[in-house]
């Protein structure tokens, strides 16, 4: 960020001084998101200036890395032809990325400017579902025929793969049906320039269909260490390929979306320094609506214990803790799960597993933290401090209290994600603050009913 701001200072500067020549210089040696970076920091009506300054392979790269609102401005700045040229320079998936950021009065300018063959390409990916395979995808690859001679493959890529987003993997088809794969390292490394690729080729080819949730199909270039994934539709045409990039991209959006839902927000697409404070007051305030009703029942459970509370105040003290305890135990379990099943490392079939394990690993923490619970309270409160109402009665009402709290604490947290998960929801959605609030419940009449028990409140 620091070597950003002081680029867009020597870059202001070179404008200032109207020294075209040097800033071109500069900025061409840049990598594209770099360039993007110090635009990004830039004043925006010196962005127009410094765009047209970019070879034109350059500007088209540079303008898929760049923010959306800048990338608008820049096509409102455009003439048809500077438009034109930069969106033929794109490759499908990335002009569709931008189409499906932008209002529809440049959407319809934009698909104007497109080549009548992109135009149709960028269409048929915008039918597919949003978290789709079909809706990341590229419909620019390398397709071979089974009968060529290496040599013809070979002369073949150099003809077509100036157009192709990967030129690396090149998949075999017949009737657009995916029949193998061949890899450019597979064709160099051939004996012989008259070898087939039939005789070559990879037939157990891993592909996804065109409706694939797109989250596992990231997965899937992960598990299987590929650069890129076949797309196939339902009679096993080839339709497209996702590239790495953009699985790495899903991965960062899934992450960042769990991450937000797990913290009680409702996703946002916009970046933090680019939300206003009033997208991040319509992103929270649902989810701490909802909470604090929820936590209602926290206060009412409290209220129907008073007349138990003022017989012995001193259970007060320790409520606090006990609900921190157990809200902390519960995500812990939550987060586990929630991870587990976005890696799909979790089925609900698994539940059974889960539970299990759970329980075994919530008696040994529960234990521990009771014994030294009972240990702290009767050393610390009772002894240090001198509380004379503190005695070992009330000491083990609450280490019973919190072992009994973590224990259905992470029953609760490795359960609700997987049931939700079942029921078609979000599995972040039962992480640290919808758990913490039903735990918080249960741990109170859980203390409430051990105090009775045995202080016969």
């Amino acid at each position: 960020m620091a070597e950003n701001t002081i680029l867009c200072g020597t870059l202001q500067t070179l404008v200032e001084e109207k020294k075209y020549a040097t800033l071109r210089d500069i900025l061409v040696t840049m990598n594209p998101a770099d360039i993007a970076a110090v635009f990004q920091e830039m004043e925006q009506e010196r962005l127009p200036l410094l765009f047209r300054l970019l070879p034109k392979e350059l500007a088209a790269d540079t303008f898929v890395e760049m923010e959306p609102e800048n990338q608008e401005l820049l096509i409102h700045g455009f003439s048809d032809s500077e438009l034109r040229e930069v969106i033929n320079e794109m490759y499908v998936d990335d002009a569709v990325d931008i189409v499906e950021e932008m209002p529809a009065n440049v959407v319809r300018r934009i698909l104007e400017q497109a080549t009548p063959e992109m135009r149709k390409d960028i269409n048929n990916i915008l039918r597919y579902p949003e978290d789709s395979a079909g809706s990341i995808m590229t419909t620019e690859y390398v397709s071979l025929r089974s009968g060529m001679t290496v040599g013809d493959a070979i002369v073949n890529i150099r003809r077509t793969g100036v157009d192709k987003e990967t030129i690396y993997n090149c998949y075999v088809t017949e009737d657009r049906i995916l029949i193998g794969m061949v890899t450019v390292k597979d064709l160099l490394l051939a004996s012989d320039d008259t070898i087939l690729i039939n005789d070559i080729m990879e037939t157990n080819v891993v592909s996804v269909n065109t409706l694939d949730n797109r989250e596992s199909v990231a997965q899937a270039l992960s598990k299987y260490n590929l650069l890129a994934m076949p797309v196939v539709d339902g009679d096993n045409r080839i339709v497209g390929i996702v590239t790495f990039d953009d699985a790495m991209d899903v991965m960062e959006d899934e992450a960042t979306e769990d991450i937000e839902i797990m913290g009680g927000m409702t996703p946002s697409d916009k970046a933090y320094l680019h939300s206003s404070p009033f997208d991040l007051f319509k992103h929270r305030i649902p989810w701490l609506l909802l909470l604090m009703v929820s936590a209602t029942f926290t206060g009412m459970i409290i209220t129907g214990f008073e007349d138990a509370l003022s017989k012995m105040v001193v259970l007060t003290a320790f409520i606090p803790m006990l609900m921190d305890t157990g809200g902390n135990s519960g995500s812990q379990s939550s987060v586990t799960v929630i991870r587990a099943i976005s890696l799909g490392e979790l089925e609900i079939s698994d539940l059974g597993r889960v539970i299990w394990k759970e329980f075994r690993t919530a008696l040994m923490c529960g234990s521990v933290l009771a014994v030294v619970c009972i240990g702290k309270i009767m050393l610390v409160d009772h002894l240090i401090m001198g509380n004379a109402d503190v005695t070992i009665f009330v000491a083990m009402v609450v280490g019973l209290t919190l072992a009994a709290t973590v224990v259905v604490a992470k029953m609760i947290g490795c359960t609700l994600p997987m049931v939700a998960k079942k029921l078609g929801f979000d599995p972040a959605v039962m992480a640290s603050p919808f758990i913490t609030t039903i735990v918080d419940a249960v741990s109170l009449l859980v203390y409430f009913g051990i105090a009775s028990a045995i202080l016969g409140l």
